[in-house]
């Protein structure tokens, strides 16, 4: 069988590195191609442009965190051109007004000078797993993918995550199969949420990974691999 076509989805603050293992171990299986979601302010926007640029007419769709929100409304959009749907360490609700005053200030905080060059590091301990705050690597690797985003594409990714839809009406809709993963320890994204989603898709497929916080694909890399490489399996044509 040739390789599926996979569209792979980064999360708030991230580029094409928060998959790096899963294209490396996944290529002999898995066409991988990463949209960039840092050019639009809106779920709609980021939607469009993955639609417009990305070079497959159907394919197998993996979003994380902001990603798994832009899969979902990219889903909803297209469902005719998602083959299989991935969703890690995602939330199909809406921002509570909690949330949206959180993101706002930490906008804010980044937009002055100097700001931004800290706000990942303000954010680390929600996103690891805590065994894995004194792994200089793995910190350095998302303060890397950080510094790539920049500050502009940080504004363009929260304004959209704060004004996105809630999904969980239109979860019974999705049809194909699809897997929801999340880290046992996800600060950001419980495993309740993944529940929710998990019981609200036909047939969906629900894995926690153990030992593992909110950037499950460079925290636990070979769990998320092995969980994708089954998840990829026979594509109907």
């Amino acid at each position: 069988m040739s390789p599926v076509p996979l569209v792979l989805v980064p999360g708030l603050l991230c580029d094409a590195a928060l998959w790096a293992p899963q294209i490396a171990a996944l290529h002999e299986v898995a066409q991988c191609w990463v949209a960039d979601v840092t050019r639009d302010d809106t779920m709609e926007g980021m939607v469009r442009r993955v639609l417009e640029e990305v070079p497959f007419e159907r394919f197998a769709l993996a979003g994380l965190s902001m990603g798994g929100m832009v899969s979902l409304a990219l889903v909803r959009a297209a469902p005719q051109r998602v083959q299989r749907l991935a969703l890690l360490d995602t939330n199909a609700r809406p921002d509570t007004p909690e949330r949206t005053r959180e993101r706002l200030e930490f906008l804010a905080f980044a937009e002055r000078e100097h700001g931004f060059g800290v706000i990942h590091r303000l954010m680390m301990p929600r996103i690891l797993h805590p065994s894995r705050l004194s792994d200089a690597i793995l910190v350095h690797a998302i303060e890397a993918m950080a510094d790539r985003v920049g500050l502009a594409g940080y504004r363009n990714q929260q304004y959209a995550v704060m004004r996105r839809s809630d999904s969980r009406p239109h979860l019974a809709a999705i049809a194909c199969p699809t897997l929801v993963l999340c880290g046992r320890e996800d600060g950001l994204t419980p495993v309740e949420f993944h529940e929710e989603i998990a019981a609200a898709i036909p047939g969906a497929e629900l894995l926690v990974v153990e030992h593992c916080g909110h950037m499950s694909t460079l925290e636990r890399p070979d769990a998320v691999t092995a969980a994708l490489r089954s998840w990829l399996g026979p594509v109907v044509p």
